[in-house]
């Protein structure tokens, strides 16, 4: 910053004793951009195995299947209240559970007019909750929520988005976790992954991860 004040201050002395003449002067600051200021993922975080169990979210497609009671078996999806509704429950909570929990569930409300129902839920179509989901927003060609899959890491992430536009600074991107029910945020290193292939700057996504592309100011 104080080169810079310095530059200003000879720019303006120079035009004060200009003494009328037309002087035109361009002044080019190049200023280094190779990263933020936010450390990068730590190693014990760069390629951590996450043990998750799916739970459901509106928009996910399930297909619900009663042994003996095929009549009874339906394909439904999840609405945006996070509700379904099958043959003979018209309302009945599904978002935020497992299919084992929600097959326990319709399990529970079929009772009421099958004897010992037995149910089994398969999930069909996913779209999650944004807990179990991971978010990229900024200069990614299509910005996304994109469904957590096991293993999966940020190169991952990237081609489901796309990649980079030609304005992203990907360098200068960021990652927001929540690291014991705090929110931390870590530097991406995307320009060298994605453009230059340094595998180095791979690492590990979780669920509820948001990495946020950067624009270049040039």
């Amino acid at each position: 910053m104080n080169n810079i004040k310095d530059a200003l201050s000879f720019l303006v002395r120079l035009l004060t004793k200009a003494n009328g003449c037309s002087l035109v002067i361009v002044v080019v600051f190049s200023v280094g951009c190779s990263g933020t200021d936010y450390p990068p993922v730590p190693d014990a975080q760069r390629n951590v195995d996450v043990d998750y169990d799916y739970v459901l979210g509106p928009g996910d497609s399930v297909d619900i299947f009663v042994w003996g009671n095929e009549d009874l078996s339906s394909s439904s999806t999840i609405r945006p209240d996070g509700k379904l509704t099958t043959h003979l429950v018209e309302d009945l909570h599904a978002s935020g559970k497992t299919s084992t929990q929600l097959a326990r569930d319709i399990e529970e409300a079929y009772a009421e007019y099958v004897r010992q129902p037995v149910v089994s839920v398969t999930v069909s179509g996913f779209s999650g909750v944004p807990e179990q989901s991971v978010r990229v927003m900024g200069e990614a060609t299509s910005p996304k929520q994109i469904t957590y899959k096991k293993h999966m890491t940020l190169l991952d992430v990237m081609i489901a988005a796309g990649g980079l536009t030609e304005y992203a600074d990907g360098n200068n991107s960021v990652l927001v976790r929540m690291v014991d029910g705090k929110q931390v945020t870590y530097n991406l290193r995307l320009n060298d992954l994605v453009k230059e292939g340094d595998i180095t700057a791979n690492v590990a996504v979780m669920p509820g991860d948001i990495i946020i592309i950067a624009e270049s100011w040039f």
